[in-house]
């Protein structure tokens, strides 16, 4: 890597852009375009998703401010917001979404020795979803309320590093559990997810697919206890049952054994907890359940750090570009702290990227000057002389 790059162009260096190029090329996004090309819109919103910027005509500032070092940074073309928003509402979306499940592939191969909060050797994800609200008047193709527009992001999220395996973008109306039907099952791993995922038929799909599930189950959970192992109360567990389901169309649609566990956790409330798994220990499965929290975490995060809550854009295929392309810059610094084996947090990782996109430092140097720093400063050895 040369030293006189700018950070930016060092960043997408990490991105595999052979594959870029085929998929432009199989949706034939570049067909009949002059300026802004698929490349060129890329670029052009990874830089707004890395400085926060917050709109089209604040894009095309920023950049113009710049002219010289454009064709460094990858742009081959004038970027203007009338050249953006064109792309935006145009190209096929699937062109980054692809783009962004070849990069989360290459992430999670390199997290894939990632610690996790218990000792399990198999995949475990954790399933969630988050509404981004939008204004009905400006967005009336995402359907949620009579007054209310908004989007989902249901996400799949691999626990090992918080790589996000799966994303699944509908409007508001669509219920959560509806994107089981849409997620292919991986034999061996274990699916966290909350009591607005508990539906037995698709619960069972997953148990045909040998996969593992760890839910809640409702206040009005009817069942049959067929067996009852004994339990630590010291440890919070209440009990650990074998049961089976005795309303007729919950049976039909989960007939085989369930296991049930109560637990009261530090606060003193009770917890009931479901699964299919029926040798891990009762304490590994709330472990399980309660480290469902990150994908909390990280709906978090991205909400903060990434521009997903204002979109450049009102159409349906805007706000679906927006947001892979959003996921994608996510997983490409995800990618660069693995691979340059950096103690730095995300956070801080794009903290210090969004203030030096044009300088022509060797990221390393600026990634790792800046985690010594951060050791030095939080040394109480250290002798303050100010």
């Amino acid at each position: 890597m040369h030293s006189g790059n700018l950070v930016f162009s060092q960043l997408m260096e990490f991105a595999p852009w052979h594959t870029f190029r085929r998929l432009v090329a199989k949706y034939r996004g570049d067909f009949n375009v002059r300026t802004c090309s698929c490349l060129d819109q890329f670029l052009s919103m990874a830089f707004a998703q890395l400085t926060y910027r917050e709109s089209l005509r604040d894009i095309e500032a920023c950049l113009r401010a710049q002219p010289t070092k454009l064709y460094h940074m990858g742009l081959r073309g004038k970027p203007s917001r009338s050249a953006l928003a064109d792309a935006n509402e145009s190209r096929d979306w699937r062109i980054y979404a692809e783009f962004a499940h070849a990069l989360i592939r290459t992430a999670r191969r390199l997290y894939a020795q990632e610690p996790l909060a218990v000792d399990l050797a198999e995949t475990v994800y954790a399933l969630d979803a988050t509404t981004i609200d939008l204004c009905l008047s400006l967005f009336p193709w995402a359907k949620f309320r009579k007054t209310k527009a908004a989007v989902k992001l249901h996400t799949l999220l691999d626990l090992r590093g918080a790589i996000p395996s799966f994303i699944h973008i509908s409007d508001g109306k669509l219920h959560d559990v509806n994107v089981l039907d849409v997620l292919i099952a991986e034999p061996g791993a274990f699916y966290v997810m909350d009591r607005g995922y508990l539906d037995f038929e698709r619960l069972y799909r997953l148990h045909l697919a040998s996969s593992f599930f760890v839910t809640r189950a409702k206040s009005n959970f009817k069942f049959k206890r067929l067996y009852s192992r004994p339990v630590d109360r010291s440890t919070g567990l209440l009990c650990d049952q074998e049961v089976e389901l005795v309303v007729f169309y919950s049976r039909r649609d989960y007939p085989a054994r369930l296991r049930r566990i109560r637990y009261r956790d530090a606060e003193g409330r009770p917890l009931v907890f479901l699964t299919n798994h029926m040798t891990l220990a009762p304490l590994t499965i709330c472990e399980l359940y309660r480290s469902r929290w990150q994908v909390e975490l990280f709906f978090k995060w991205i909400k903060q750090h990434l521009r997903i809550k204002r979109f450049f854009g009102t159409s349906e295929n805007a706000v679906k570009t927006q947001v892979w392309i959003a996921v994608a810059v996510y997983v490409i610094v995800a990618i660069v702290r693995k691979r340059l084996n950096l103690e730095l947090s995300l956070h801080e990782m794009l903290q210090i990227l969004s203030i030096t996109p044009f300088e022509k430092i060797p990221m390393i140097q600026l990634l790792t000057y800046s985690a010594t720093n951060q050791n030095i400063l939080n040394d109480p050895n250290q002798l303050i002389l100010l």
